[in-house]
């Protein structure tokens, strides 16, 4: 189930990057969707270190865009959050 979490947040940056006005923002979420789909294929999940960067890198870009695009990247974040609850440590 918490798995899903991280497919989510790769499917709504997708829709992000789609829906992105310039070419950086578009690699920048479409390069973070890899990533967390990536993630949520691999034998051993990411630890919190690793998830707090892509938290910080989403929220940068959801900073600087602004809008639908602001909107998604939020929403993937919501997911990550979800996720990272069901880590242990920290």
């Amino acid at each position: 189930m918490a798995r899903e979490n991280l497919e989510d947040a790769a499917a709504t940056l997708r829709e992000a990057a789609d829906a992105a006005s310039d070419d950086e923002t578009r690699e920048r979420l479409e390069n973070q969707a890899d990533q967390f789909a990536n993630l949520a294929e691999a034998d051993r999940g990411p630890d919190h270190g690793k998830l707090a960067r892509h938290e910080h890198i989403l929220s940068d870009i959801s900073d600087e865009e602004g809008g639908e695009v602001a909107d998604l990247v939020d929403d993937a974040l919501e997911s990550v959050r979800a996720f990272r609850e069901t880590v242990e440590g920290v």
